[in-house]
């Protein structure tokens, strides 16, 4: 798996939007990772933080894409407001609580992800949570 992720920061899905093609470059305080499916993160940290189920929260439009086609290319989507608080609002332990449960839940899919690496995935995400809140702005996702 080679996939590209760069979570960002931008004030709304229009200029979220502009980061289809090239992603968000300078323009946008951002987090890179890489070679894990953040579509199906993003729905299993919000299962894992605020409850609900991965079904459900799929059946519900989670994540939004704001611009490209799923499963055609680039696509951006936006952090649903339930992850984005209780990914600003959780205190470390239960950070690394969840990414290690995440961990878990990869391993039962046959993927391997690293505990200290799953937590400086969601603790950074966390942080950029929190400074995109201070700046009343929103955190999407970009995906190559």
């Amino acid at each position: 798996m080679s996939i590209i992720v760069k979570f960002f920061v931008a004030p709304d899905d229009t200029s979220a939007g502009l980061a289809l093609k090239t992603g968000p470059g300078r323009a946008f305080e951002s987090l890179s990772f890489g070679n894990f499916d953040p579509e199906e993160a993003v729905v299993e940290w919000e299962c894992l933080l605020v409850g609900g189920s991965f079904e459900e929260l799929v059946e519900a439009g989670e994540p939004r894409i704001v611009a490209g086609q799923d499963n055609d290319g680039c696509v951006v989507f936006a952090i649903s407001p339930r992850l984005t608080t209780a990914l600003a609002d959780a205190g470390h332990s239960r950070l690394r609580d969840a990414a290690a449960s995440w961990t878990q839940l990869r391993a039962e899919d046959g993927e391997v992800i690293d505990t200290e690496i799953a937590d400086g995935i969601v603790g950074d995400l966390a942080a950029l949570v929190s400074s995109a809140r201070r700046q009343n702005q929103n955190v999407y996702c970009w995906v190559a």
